[in-house]
């Protein structure tokens, strides 16, 4: 345990910034399952609108360090591919 007055403001500090990484990254699953979701509707606009949205979201996680930035491009890679599919079918 935390003995000193500044290891246990961190330990109160680190905690805090837990929950707001973990509310961040919920955030960040929540919008791709929204692309997920429009692409097994078959709902191209839907698609592409929810695509926008959660790649700028992605973006900003990994700027904030809350995912890695390969991680990010990876998402992004293949919820693109798997809108783009939607037009050839």
């Amino acid at each position: 345990m935390a003995n000193t007055k500044q290891a246990k403001k961190r330990v109160r500090r680190n905690e805090v910034l837990r929950q707001q990484n973990t509310s961040q990254r919920s955030m960040m699953r929540t919008f791709i399952k929204n692309v997920r979701k429009a692409i097994t509707a078959g709902d191209k606009t839907a698609a592409t609108s929810a695509f926008i949205k959660a790649s700028s979201v992605v973006d900003k996680m990994a700027t904030k360090g809350i995912i890695h930035a390969n991680t990010a491009a990876r998402y992004k890679s293949r919820m693109s591919a798997r809108v783009k599919e939607m037009t050839v079918a």
